[in-house]
């Protein structure tokens, strides 16, 4: 697809997430900056020498997440290691801004480079793990105009740890999320992290909408890449490539290695 072309120099893309240990304000977190960001590069350095056409960024330490506002501690802390791995690492970055706040990713994204942002409640309401979160769209929309044009939004549709509120089909949401949300791509996941996304649900979000990229986002390992790869336009990992294949570890580079031989194979 067009986007993940110009973005990525790539049709079929492979994203790797950097799970980012807990920052400032959050309850975990240990005070020494340093050591976030020493992990932060050491990620990145390994996803990048195993073949990733790119990164995210999340602040998956910062459980339990906020609703809302991820906070100014988070957004710093984020800020900080994503311009150091901007340094470090020569590959497309995005940033997720946990559990749902778009306009925090926008800046960011904007004061790092970033070229994408992954938002999990685009459009729509979700009842999920932190209560009820309701989309934002036209906030992170106009937040993209002022501060980085051109900025592009891979949107969850039905994301994990989370149920839609309200009768509405997978294929509307997807609809919804890119005619009315204005999102570049879509994610498809599974019932949480680790989880793998139905194939089903796949194969019904890229016939609703043909035009836009469709990404697995999660339970996708070296066994299945290369199934999951061949009918998706991109997988976006993170546990099947760190130690011990547990979230939230640092990157295995041997697994992430067998990772993008076994998607490309």
């Amino acid at each position: 697809m067009a986007v993940l072309e110009t973005m990525f120099a790539r049709q079929k893309v492979l994203i790797g997430v950097v799970h980012l240990e807990p920052l400032p304000g959050s309850p975990g977190w240990g005070r020494d900056a340093g050591a976030v960001l020493e992990r932060a590069v050491a990620d990145a350095r390994a996803l990048e020498q195993a073949g990733f056409d790119g990164l995210i960024l999340e602040n998956f330490g910062d459980v339990p997440f906020a609703r809302r506002f991820a906070g100014r501690g988070a957004v710093a802390g984020l800020g900080a290691a994503g311009a150091r791995v901007a340094e470090a690492v020569d590959l497309p970055l995005g940033v997720n801004v946990l559990r749902s706040d778009g306009q925090s990713a926008v800046a960011v994204a904007a004061a790092i480079g970033g070229r994408f942002i992954r938002v999990n409640v685009h459009t729509g309401v979700a009842v999920t793990d932190q209560g009820v979160i309701q989309g934002e769209a036209m906030k992170t929309m106009l937040s993209i105009r002022d501060m980085s044009p051109g900025l592009a939004v891979f949107a969850d549709v039905f994301v994990k740890h989370a149920a839609p509120l309200g009768n509405i089909s997978l294929e509307q949401s997807a609809k919804d999320a890119v005619e009315r949300g204005l999102a570049s791509a879509l994610i498809v996941t599974g019932e949480a992290t680790g989880s793998p996304a139905a194939s089903e649900h796949l194969t019904r979000v890229k016939a609703a909408v043909p035009a836009t990229p469709v990404l697995v986002g999660s339970g996708v390992t070296a066994e299945t890449a290369g199934a999951v790869l061949r009918e998706a336009d991109g997988i976006i990992v993170g546990s099947a490539v760190m130690t011990s294949g547990r979230a939230a570890n640092p990157i295995d580079l041997a697994r992430a290695k067998a990772f993008v031989e076994a998607a490309r194979g």
